[in-house]
């Protein structure tokens, strides 16, 4: 789409895919909602369906490094997106784009966990991921004015279906799993992050890392929780716990 601006009284032409919609744009469980999810569903069938021949394929290194170059730059590009001036709109708050994001590490870690098959990786992300990032899924809040239309609305679903892919595939195809060990790791790298979400929460007002400090732009089924710190804390913390425990449940038990 093309948006006609003038500033400074001179027109200027733009293309609008890289700026925000209207709120309400992208409707939960409607078609631009589960399509993505459908196609994430799909790769991780065919992965798990032949996983044994994609391990066995001699391009499966170089599989396993263009999914990590996609995971990176999805996460890079949401950061090109708010501080290229002339590629958004939207101008930059260091109260919102900061990298203090579960789902935004996580990707991160999935990219190097793809390249170098490290265990202490593998168990972080898989926790934050089947535990954590699972939220992002079922309630997309952060992008309800993000429609297909839009460059973010492909950022985020590239994401984030891909931390999901990632974690099918290093099971599957590298066998790797996880232990009672590493949800301890998870749940030790997970403290560190929310401390450094909670400072930069009381440093910045308005600033609401890891959704400590209050409910989410647009509806989540985080929005229920009280937006005392210490109750929302402990209430998170538990739930958590809980999460970590379920995700962990399938290995406990074979």
């Amino acid at each position: 789409m093309i948006k006609f601006i003038i500033k400074e009284g001179v027109l200027m032409i733009r293309l609008s895919f890289f700026d925000n919609g209207e709120v309400g744009e992208l409707k939960y469980f409607g078609l631009g909602h589960l399509i993505p999810i459908i196609i994430m569903g799909i790769i991780i069938f065919l992965i798990i369906k032949y996983h044994e021949h994609i391990r066995n394929w001699r391009h499966e290194p170089g599989l396993r490094m263009a999914m990590a170059f996609v995971m990176i730059i999805a996460e890079m590009s949401y950061f090109w997106l708010k501080l290229n001036p002339k590629g958004s709109l939207v101008p930059p708050n260091v109260t919102d784009h900061l990298p203090i994001t579960v789902c935004g590490w996580a990707c991160v870690f999935g990219s190097f966990l793809l390249l170098s098959k490290n265990k202490t990786l593998f168990d972080i992300n898989y926790f934050w991921v089947f535990a954590g990032s699972i939220n992002a899924l079922i309630t997309p809040a952060v992008i309800t004015s993000n429609g297909p239309t839009h460059f973010r609305y492909y950022q985020f679903w590239i994401e984030h279906t891909m931390l999901f892919i990632s974690m099918i595939y290093m099971i599957y195809v590298h066998q790797m799993r996880p232990t009672w060990r590493s949800m301890v790791k998870s749940f030790a790298a997970l403290l560190v992050l929310a401390l450094i979400a909670i400072y930069v929460n009381h440093l910045l007002p308005g600033a609401n890392y890891l959704f400590l400090a209050s409910v989410e732009e647009g509806d989540s089924i985080l929005n229920v929780l009280p937006t005392n710190l210490g109750f929302r804390l402990l209430i998170m913390s538990s739930i958590i716990m809980v999460m970590y425990f379920i995700v962990y449940l399938p290995w406990f038990i074979k």
